[in-house]
């Protein structure tokens, strides 16, 4: 399956779609153990990259990733945007000058953005933060990869991973940022982060199943 640009441009417009509509979602859950501002923060974030998108539409892949994440850090507070604008940035440096997308080249986009926020913030897996929605993503779309299924199918184990991965910060002790703060009382909340992170994984696998 060849991915190609327009889809991309209509992956962040969705992303955007969906943080908005979700964003008093994940502002609750980031109020149980955050600062209470990830979804109106991601909400106004990708309104800032709707705004920049169309004066970049027309230039290849990865600028217009790169201007994504540019645009996230310059524009979200918290720890949310250096994360998301880091991996944003790193997969448009992955995929330069790039037209278009082959099965291989959209997991080594993932794997380039995830890589970035796992440098960026230093999280191991079980920490309690959006690495435990994206790293058994990446796994699963990997291996089924590797076994010849084709990007979609690859795409929809990424994307049951990453809820699952979702779901099991609930019982996990925060051990990186605000919620680390509160040690054990931060058991029984699903992470914010890891929540955004399903999310937009779960945008672009709508996108490419859209005719």
């Amino acid at each position: 399956m060849v991915v190609t640009k327009p889809q991309i441009v209509r992956w962040l417009e969705k992303v955007a779609a969906v943080l908005d509509e979700n964003k008093e979602y994940l502002t609750q859950l980031d109020s149980a153990i955050g600062d209470a501002d990830h979804g109106i923060n991601m909400s106004r974030g990708f309104g800032k990259v709707m705004e920049k998108l169309p004066g970049v539409a027309d230039k290849d892949i990865g600028n217009i990733l790169k201007t994504t994440g540019m645009t996230l850090i310059s524009s979200v507070g918290g720890a949310s945007g250096p994360l998301y604008g880091t991996f944003f940035m790193r997969s448009g440096m992955a995929m330069a000058a790039k037209e278009e997308l082959s099965d291989q080249d959209l997991y080594q986009l993932l794997k380039a953005g995830v890589d970035g926020i796992v440098q960026r913030g230093r999280a191991q897996p079980g920490d309690k933060t959006m690495y435990d929605a994206w790293l058994p993503a990446l796994e699963a779309m990997k291996n089924k990869l590797e076994d010849g299924a084709d990007l979609l199918a690859a795409l929809k184990t990424a994307v049951a991973a990453a809820e699952q991965g979702m779901k099991n910060t609930i019982p996990m002790q925060a051990k990186k940022g605000r919620a680390s703060y509160l040690g054990e009382r931060s058991i029984g909340h699903q992470d914010p982060g890891a929540t955004s992170s399903y999310l937009i994984l779960n945008a672009l696998l709508e996108t490419l199943q859209e005719q």
